[in-house]
């Protein structure tokens, strides 16, 4: 599966000093940036939107991976595209033709994503699997940052994992909320390859060394 992919969520950051972080993350072991965009509607909280996602990729060089918690995703999927996302994540449970969502996203020769949340069952995810880049687990209840860890994603992850290796799919399977060096290699022993870190890197007193810290604790 390689290596371990770190995605430092923007949501986190100082957005008095946004530019500031983002090269500090620019400059850390971190392989992408991730941001949260949210809509109030389907969860119960606002993010920030294009303008701010526009701002953050005028300094980004690392990899934009969006996780849209919106609903009816498909009228945004051109825009964000064009504001420099590679990875383009919508939640299962936003979509009603989660199928036409997904080619909608790959027709732009970007990557791919599904989100559950942590009640969805994976099961619901058996049709499309072969169709997906990316599966994010929702390990906390989307909307707010700083949560307790889920301690069911454990066993989520592992029945993903071997859905995945039955399809023969190269799956990446990210895990966001609650992320720390305390569950790090744990959540990649049951078969988790990318991890999402808010609070814990930018709430850090130096998260460029908490970044590597997580980086090599994890090779």
């Amino acid at each position: 599966m390689g290596i371990t992919k770190i995605a430092p969520s923007v949501l986190a950051a100082d957005f008095a000093n946004l530019q500031r972080d983002i090269e500090m993350i620019n400059n850390s072991q971190a392989d992408w940036f991730h941001i949260d965009i949210m809509d109030g509607v389907f969860v119960p909280n606002i993010s920030f939107g294009m303008p701010v996602l526009k701002a953050i990729q005028k300094h980004a060089t690392k990899p934009l991976d969006v996780h849209l918690m919106i609903v009816d995703p498909d009228r945004y999927i051109k825009t964000f595209v064009e504001l420099g996302a590679e990875i383009i994540t919508v939640h299962y449970e936003a979509c009603t033709h989660l199928h036409r969502t997904l080619q909608l996203i790959k027709s732009y020769g970007v990557k791919a994503g599904i989100a559950l949340n942590p009640h969805t069952n994976i099961e619901l995810l058996k049709n499309v699997l072969t169709e997906t880049d990316l599966v994010c687990l929702m390990s906390v209840n989307p909307g707010f940052g700083g949560q307790s860890f889920i301690e069911n994603t454990y066993s989520k992850i592992t029945a993903l994992r071997q859905m995945a290796t039955e399809q023969q799919t190269d799956l990446l399977i990210e895990i966001d909320g609650g992320v720390s060096n305390k569950n790090a290699n744990q959540l990649i022993d049951a078969g988790a390859n990318v991890l999402v870190a808010g609070s814990y890197i930018f709430g850090a007193s130096n998260p460029v060394e908490t970044v590597k810290n997580l980086k090599e604790q994890l090779l």
